[in-house]
């Protein structure tokens, strides 16, 4: 027998941005939540503007982990000392999860995907990090397949009611 299903916790975030090829071409082994270090003008940004993470990725430098290529616009009423859209930004992780994230980055095929970028319930900006293993041509087919089936499932259910 299954052991009982715990209830979902109802958080209070707001998403920023989500990379939602990710899940399909990446087989997600672990997610960690990750702050993020920003600079001046980058959190009024993100607060007015949509940031982009869907080509960025993550990777371990000199015991740091740094987000790559994450595009968070210039803040429209900034001035000369406006961020950088696409600099790398550090990530803030204890020093056992870059340890195991970084040994796992190592290892072939493994890679450091960001999935979320999100506020909060504390109004900090966070980054769901997943370590994924990047998925093969016919992996994507089945996946395909059974997400297809799935739905077709659902209208069935549907339809018969």
């Amino acid at each position: 027998m299954a052991p009982p299903r715990k209830k979902k916790e109802t958080r209070n975030i707001k998403v920023l941005a989500e990379n939602r090829k990710a899940r399909f071409n990446y087989e997600i082994m672990e997610i960690i939540e990750a702050g993020i270090e920003l600079v001046g003008t980058e959190v009024k940004s993100l607060r007015s503007q949509a940031p982009t993470i869907a080509e960025s990725y993550a990777e371990v430098k000199d015991g740091e982990v740094w987000l790559v290529n994450a595009h968070i616009p210039e803040f429209s009423h900034g001035n000369r000392a406006n961020h950088e859209p696409k600099r790398p930004r550090k990530l803030l992780l204890h020093k056992k999860q870059i340890n195991h994230v970084g040994s796992a980055a190592a290892r072939k095929g493994y890679t450091l995907v960001p999935l979320r970028l999100y506020f909060n319930e504390k109004n900090k900006v966070k980054l769901a990090l997943a370590l994924g293993k990047g998925k093969k041509l016919h992996d994507k087919r089945e996946t395909q397949k059974t997400r297809d089936w799935q739905r077709q499932k659902q209208r069935l259910m549907r339809d018969k009611g």
